[in-house]
């Protein structure tokens, strides 16, 4: 009788003990309050991006959020007329419940912008002068993948040239070089909040730390893409979201029947 007693009280400490050590199936959550660092009042509708998970939310009118994160997460703040922030989540974070962060507004010099009207003479030749020149006409090769070709830019005849020999090489060396970052375009479109924010900006702040490319890169992905300047310029960050995507469907498909056919020869082979 006795041994059972011990065999009992060992059993339910081990058992006890490994409730408590355990780690919950929940996934971990994070909250925090953001302010303005000048006025100390709540920011509500501040931006906030999960980069690890890429998962967004926002804050509410008292300035409070709440997102899925781990420890060593890094979170995205951003806020119209403020300076962006990243801010690292850790275990104190996470133990301790809500946290308060303060964001620094941005000291802006809004540049004067003269709209000036086109003034129609009556004369075709001179008016023809003012009209000025889009270059986003775009046109196809028949048997070759994507949406077309962009008319008009700089060295339009060697790229046309290139895909014709090898339509995936372009997209090869922008995407092949970072497949991981390139991963989480699903990810990102997959997410209403982070879609929601996008559409709202044209910074492109968001993209380049969620893709982890340069300004430059992420134009040149673009502009490789067969997407003109002006749709570059114009288009919000999910226009520009959709278009990279697009392209990487596209190129994952090159790549996977370049494959295939590599596998046939070596077999014919």
């Amino acid at each position: 009788m006795r041994y059972l007693l011990i065999l009992f009280l060992c059993f339910t400490t081990v058992n006890s003990y490994s409730q408590d050590t355990n780690p919950t199936d929940e996934p971990t959550r994070v909250k925090g309050t953001i302010i303005s660092s000048s006025t100390n009042t709540p920011l509500s509708e501040v931006n906030i991006v999960n980069i690890n998970q890429v998962i967004g939310t926002s804050t509410n009118e008292e300035g409070i959020f709440d997102i899925r994160a781990k420890a060593n997460d890094t979170l995205l703040l951003s806020y119209l007329g403020y300076k962006s922030i990243k801010v690292r989540v850790t275990n104190d974070w996470i133990k301790f419940g809500n946290t308060e962060i303060s964001m620094t507004e941005l000291a802006l010099a809004l540049e004067e912008v003269t709209v000036k009207q086109l003034q129609l003479t009556g004369y075709l030749k001179v008016d023809m002068m003012q009209v000025p020149i889009q270059s986003n006409n775009r046109y196809r090769i028949s048997g070759l993948p994507g949406q077309g070709y962009e008319a008009g830019r700089p060295n339009i005849a060697t790229k046309v040239l290139g895909a014709i020999f090898n339509p995936a090489d372009f997209l090869y060396n922008m995407f092949g070089k970072k497949p991981n970052e390139m991963k989480k375009l699903k990810k990102m479109k997959e997410d209403d909040e982070i879609r929601n924010q996008l559409a709202k900006r044209f910074d492109r702040e968001m993209l380049l730390v969620l893709l982890q490319v340069s300004k430059f890169d992420l134009d040149e992905i673009v502009n490789q893409c067969n997407y003109s300047k002006d749709f570059i310029n114009t288009a919000n960050d999910l226009q520009i979201l959709d278009a990279i995507s697009e392209c990487y469907e596209e190129y994952k498909v090159i790549s996977r029947n370049n494959r295939r056919n590599k596998g046939k020869k070596k077999d014919r082979a």
